[in-house]
């Protein structure tokens, strides 16, 4: 299927995935968003992947879905936030992902999982997660994987 969309040019699409991208960063980091901001938040996190899905490869495309499982997941969404981890999995399964994005996608997983009362499910992934963190080999990449573990509502 051809997309109808008229083409962006690729440096400026991919200029505005990331901008979106950090935006949508900005508004996770905002106390007390108004329902008006976690709209944008949405649509701002649906826009980046989008566009990422138009001019990055698997691996922007798996961010993408991290980020959008993260919102829905902060927003209280299960369904969705599950829907967009399975998804960001889906894509991390690939060889040419960075295994941080894998065990990113399993630290999605697990914090959709917890949302939807799955504790075990995200116990499991959680542990899924910390296995390839482990292996990580820059010590900021296995940090942030870690600190965003010790942040999932599961003992």
């Amino acid at each position: 299927m051809t997309d109808p969309v008229t083409p962006m040019d690729p440096i400026e699409e991919r200029r505005l995935a990331s901008e979106l991208f950090n935006h949508v960063w900005a508004l996770l980091d905002t106390p007390e968003r108004s329902p008006e901001l976690d709209d944008a938040m949405v649509h701002a996190a649906h826009a980046s992947r989008w566009h990422w899905g138009r001019v990055g490869g698997p691996e922007q495309s798996a961010v993408g879905e991290w980020q959008c499982s993260r919102v829905y997941a902060v927003l209280g969404r299960p369904e969705a936030a599950l829907h967009h981890a399975r998804r960001c999995l889906e894509l991390s399964a690939l060889d040419v992902v960075d295994p941080f994005v894998e065990a990113s996608a399993h630290e999605a997983m697990a914090r959709a999982l917890a949302l939807a009362g799955d504790m075990d499910g995200a116990r499991a992934e959680r542990n899924a997660a910390y296995a390839i963190a482990v292996d990580l080999e820059d010590d900021d990449d296995r940090g942030v994987i870690e600190s965003d573990l010790g942040t999932l509502p599961i003992d």
